[in-house]
């Protein structure tokens, strides 16, 4: 079974990944990535979806031509989780 953060790994995982925001309502994380066209933007995604699948661990998320809107949390944990920083540290690497 998957951990839920507690309240000191939370604030350790905000401070890492600065330029994600929680959601404290569903215990996330949530960034939007913005790029030059459609094309990018899905690229960006398969990207994504390659290292989420592997990583069996899968965003929620929606695309809207160049931007692409990323929500992390650990739905067995309910709430953030370990799994969700490596995958967000994994997007991060993408950029």
């Amino acid at each position: 079974m998957v951990q839920k953060l507690d309240d000191d790994a939370r604030t350790a995982l905000l401070t890492r990944f600065r330029d994600w925001t929680h959601d404290p309502t569903r215990d996330a994380i949530t960034r939007r990535f913005t790029f030059d066209d459609f094309a990018q933007a899905f690229g960006f995604m398969t990207s994504v979806a390659i290292i989420a699948e592997k990583m069996d661990h899968h965003p929620e998320w929606s695309n809207v031509y160049n931007r692409v809107d990323i929500l992390l949390t650990t739905h067995d944990a309910d709430g953030l989780s370990e799994r969700d920083a490596k995958l967000a540290e994994a997007i991060e690497r993408l950029l």
